[in-house]
């Protein structure tokens, strides 16, 4: 199997993927999806759709190439035309992965998505670090 369907098998495990139109949609409508991928002989109706959910977004498309039973068997299904993978590096390593030179301003949004996901960890981290320690508590001065 290619490095590329490796990692969206990877998603699939994680959790960080959504399979099928539907599911796709929603994710698509509700922000989370960080890129959106259709098998190279979806139809076009199933394309235009995909279009339209990150239209006006920064949620980036691309048409991968590979078929639908292609990327169905990558996740154990019989066929899959659209996917949406929920989180940034995996959506990065995916892209760079096909090493496709036309891909480089998708891979730069999903570098600047990966490095803000990571940039709210490490605040999300210190924020409690700083709730158990303490941290930013009015110190009550007796007289």
């Amino acid at each position: 199997m290619d490095k590329a369907l490796t990692y969206l098998a990877l998603a699939r495990k994680a959790g960080f993927a959504e399979l099928g139109e539907e599911p796709v949609g929603a994710a698509a409508r509700l922000g989370h999806a960080r890129l959106l991928l259709v098998a190279a002989d979806a139809s076009e109706h199933t394309w235009r759709r995909a279009v339209s959910f990150v239209s006006g977004t920064r949620q980036q498309l691309l048409r991968l190439p590979y078929s639908k039973d292609e990327m169905g068997f990558a996740i154990g299904r019989t066929s899959l035309a659209v996917a949406a993978i929920t989180d940034a590096g995996i959506a990065k390593a995916l892209v760079e992965a096909l090493d496709n030179p036309q891909h480089k301003a998708i891979l730069s949004v999903l570098e600047d998505m990966a490095a803000q996901a990571k940039q709210r960890q490490k605040e999300a981290k210190a924020h409690a670090r700083n709730r158990r320690l303490g941290k930013g508590k009015p110190v009550k001065k007796e007289h």
